[in-house]
């Protein structure tokens, strides 16, 4: 029986799992949860796991994989846009001992956690017929709007292609729209849309704010929504745009995952009509966009199951 560590580091919360297996399956043995930003760097982050007495550690677990909220350069280094520290495993050996050790993009983990135990409780959002031979998109909205394909290979199994698809440009259409860009960016600074902006936490305030005048942290929001409210109805729409521009973009026959916390905490932000509209909207492509099944994973440790399943695929 060997150990897993899985590590999903957010924005906000930085989740901790250890998982033991027989090679074949992974069996959940316990889970922690910390806030990210409370600690000074990663390795104080691991020391504040280690005073939990925390089952697995760094050097005492067979395999680690640390999943993380940002681009990944040779699964050794990354510096998330949403964290304030970088994290690096140049001199892993030092840091992990005789251990396995792997840094992957979170969404990475997310997309993999599609093939766990972690989705087998994931509802429709819009019907469809899966292709198991193409490929499989996880896109979800927290602190940043996450991003991951799982790509077939030619031997039964997939590969992820990691995407920061979230800091590309978001489009905005008709005039309230563009009231509201102007409205976004004026409040951001920023120089252009983009959907860490727009399909986030930070996102859902925002829009909330232009809407009704109301100032209000994302959890405020949440506790003022309803099914027929102005910021479910925009904030779905944008939604749909976010995993139609994705599912176009890597042809996600095989079907759309939202996960994250927004959703996962806020359902009707995706179960609402504007969201399958939106998603479908296509002067060319609305016929194989009406074919994609879409899902929302409400599961919010499946990053988790997919680190730790990265972990035993690395294992075997």
């Amino acid at each position: 029986m060997k150990r897993i560590l899985a590590a999903d580091i957010g924005g906000t919360n930085s989740r901790f799992a250890s998982f033991t297996t027989d090679g074949l399956s992974l069996v959940l043995e316990d889970m922690l949860r910390l806030p990210t930003k409370q600690f000074g760097s990663f390795l104080e982050l691991v020391d504040a796991l280690e005073g939990e007495g925390f089952p697995a550690s760094l050097r005492r677990s067979d395999m680690t994989v640390i999943a993380v909220a940002g681009a990944v350069r040779e699964r050794v280094y990354a510096k998330p846009p949403n964290i304030p520290w970088e994290i690096d495993f140049s001199h892993g050996r030092e840091i992990f001992g005789e251990g396995g050790y792997f840094l992957i993009n979170d969404f990475v983990a997310q997309a993999f956690g599609c093939q766990t135990d972690a989705a087998v409780g994931a509802r429709e959002i819009k019907p469809g017929t899966a292709q198991e031979d193409a490929a499989l998109a996880a896109i979800g909205a927290g602190t940043g709007l996450g991003h991951c394909a799982l790509l077939p290979d030619l031997c039964g199994g997939y590969i992820a292609a990691p995407s920061e698809a979230g800091h590309a440009s978001f489009a905005f259409m008709g005039p309230e729209e563009q009231e509201y860009e102007r409205f976004l960016l004026a409040r951001t600074g920023k120089p252009y849309a983009y959907g860490d902006i727009v399909v986030t936490g930070l996102g859902l305030s925002l829009v909330h704010g232009f809407l009704t005048g109301e100032d209000l942290d994302p959890a405020g929001v949440s506790a003022r929504l309803t099914e027929d409210c102005a910021t479910t109805a925009w904030f779905a729409r944008f939604y749909g745009r976010a995993c139609r521009n994705y599912a176009l973009s890597v042809l996600a026959m095989r079907g759309v995952h939202v996960v994250g916390g927004v959703a996962a905490k806020n359902p009707m932000l995706v179960m609402h009509p504007n969201f399958r509209q939106e998603f479908v909207e296509s002067p060319n492509y609305g016929w194989l966009l009406r074919e994609i099944p879409v899902y929302l994973n409400d599961n919010e440790d499946s990053g988790l199951w997919g680190a730790a399943f990265y972990g035993l695929m690395n294992l075997r």
